[in-house]
């Protein structure tokens, strides 16, 4: 089974490297209890300390971590992030949900013009892919 799950890459994330203090945007692509993956426009050094924000929620879901890789890949860089505190693992679950949900919550509007609130959305896709959510 995958640690990590694949996202929609239509979820923003704002990133800073610690010693550089230089605030980024970009997307995410992979979050799991580990840690994370997104892509940037610009390389960054292994082992720098780096704090993201994904802004899907009140307040900001904020996490810290340490680079583990960074790789070239079709015109970006794809940052491989690992967290350095375990007791992140249950918020980093809640997260990885809230992501689909929002993803689902676009999709249904998209494909069939049904706007839904954040607890109508949630209880739809709770209802249909949360047993296949892997865990």
């Amino acid at each position: 089974m995958r640690q990590f799950i694949r996202h929609p890459s239509d979820i923003p994330i704002t990133y800073s490297i610690t010693h550089l203090g230089n605030c980024r945007k970009n997307c995410l692509r992979d979050i799991g209890q580990g840690g994370l993956c997104f892509s940037a426009d610009a390389a960054v050094e292994r082992g720098c300390l780096i704090r993201i924000v994904i802004p899907i929620r009140e307040p900001e879901f904020e996490v810290t971590g340490t680079i583990v890789w960074c790789r070239k890949t079709n015109g970006h860089f794809d940052v491989g992030v690992r967290f350095e505190d375990l007791n992140t693992a249950f918020s980093v679950r809640m997260i990885e949900q809230i992501c689909h949900i929002n993803h689902y919550r676009k999709e249904v509007l998209e494909k069939e013009g049904r706007q839904l609130s954040g607890a109508e959305a949630a209880a739809e896709w709770v209802a249909k892919f949360a047993r296949d959510f892997p865990g």
